[in-house]
């Protein structure tokens, strides 16, 4: 037990944080001094640098809250390790990768960042986990990881990076036509924190244009099957003891692809028919500028009706002649518009549906 510990929490002899290679007596150093005198993300790193390096078998980990209430899970430090390597192995990312962590260390996606550097021997810098973290960056860089909103908000300098990875929410179909022709390898990612972060990924910004939707190809050691609601299911046993049963509706392809379709619990039966909220944003996004989401909201006649909810505040509206016929069917036009100055979201910034419809229906 002891060897096997040491093995996943050592820290490789090219690991490097922000340009000074690291032992694990002087790595504890740095944590200290991150807790005492650092900015609160480096707080936040000093935190998880600890608790990686401590005796223990498992870090505790909170979750997102983003389709409930956030709640602490114990993740073994085995399956980290065992993540990390998969990354490497999926995207190609030999020791001496340089990698940019702009992500919360809070949260699994920036642990797993630098569990990844730990281990495989990344060099690996810090940035402000801010909306927009590559304004202060004037370096290139060989891999990172995103906020949907991160990367919408570091279009014009993404040129410092040559592979990117994006999750915690969809990437928006208007966001997708602009990194068309971007030489960032920029891949949309599926997982969270149950499996450690990503546990399947799609390339967005193929050079040779693709038919229809890309789907997700999982990485080595896992597949996917569907329950009998249609929903995923995840086998991926180097980051999971026991299978991992999802609210995610998906199309599947293979036993190591599926096409994403939404949650289960955003569907809508509205008059006895189901509409699926991610895929009539997915027809709205190039008609909205701002942030948006459709949702059900009770109704006497229909029991739920589909309505839009935009982020600003000044009302919105267009005719509905600017749907095309030939996309939209006439129960996937939204019944009602609300414009509202701020959404709900988690600290780390995830849209929090429920509770945006929640607050309005109570206002």
């Amino acid at each position: 037990m002891v060897e096997s510990k040491e093995r996943y929490t050592r820290v490789h002899p090219k690991f490097k944080l922000n340009g000074t290679s690291y032992s694990m007596a002087s790595l504890r150093a740095l944590a200290y001094d991150f807790i005492k005198e650092g900015e609160p993300y480096e707080e936040s790193v000093g935190t998880f640098l600890l608790d990686w390096l401590n005796d223990k078998s498992y870090v505790t980990v909170k979750t997102s809250g983003s389709t409930g209430a956030p709640k602490a899970i114990k993740i073994k430090k085995i399956h980290m390790f065992n993540s990390a390597k998969a990354t490497a192995k999926h995207f190609k990312l030999p020791e001496k990768t340089t990698a940019l962590l702009c992500l919360p260390a809070d949260f699994i996606a920036g642990k797993m960042m630098l569990v990844r550097a730990m281990v495989l021997g990344w060099h690996i810098d810090m940035a402000q986990p801010t909306s927009n973290p590559l304004d202060t960056v004037y370096r290139r860089y060989d891999f990172c990881a995103m906020t949907p909103f991160q990367l919408d908000n570091s279009l014009s300098r993404l040129h410092l990076l040559s592979k990117l990875i994006v999750g915690g929410g969809a990437i928006s179909e208007v966001l997708l036509k602009r990194l068309q022709g971007i030489s960032t390898k920029v891949y949309e990612t599926y997982g969270m924190t149950e499996t450690v972060t990503h546990i399947a990924a799609r390339r967005v910004n193929p050079k040779k244009k693709k038919e229809g939707r890309i789907p997700f190809k999982t990485l080595s050691k896992v597949s996917v099957h569907t329950d009998d609601r249609g929903c995923l299911v995840i086998k991926a046993p180097l980051v999971s003891t026991d299978p991992v049963i999802t609210n995610d509706l998906v199309q599947l392809e293979t036993y190591k692809k599926f096409i994403w379709l939404g949650r289960v619990d955003n569907v809508i039966n509205s008059g006895g028919i189901k509409l699926y909220p991610e895929q009539i944003e997915h027809k709205l996004s190039p008609m909205i500028d701002v942030p948006f989401f459709v949702a059900g909201i009770p109704d006497d006649a229909l029991g739920e009706k589909l309505v839009l909810f935009v982020e600003q505040e000044e009302e919105f509206a267009f005719a509905k002649a600017e749907y095309d016929s030939t996309h939209f069917e006439k129960y996937e036009i939204p019944k009602t518009i609300f414009s509202i100055p701020r959404f709900e979201r988690t600290v780390n910034g995830k849209l929090q549906r429920g509770q945006t419809v929640y607050k309005m229906l109570k206002a």
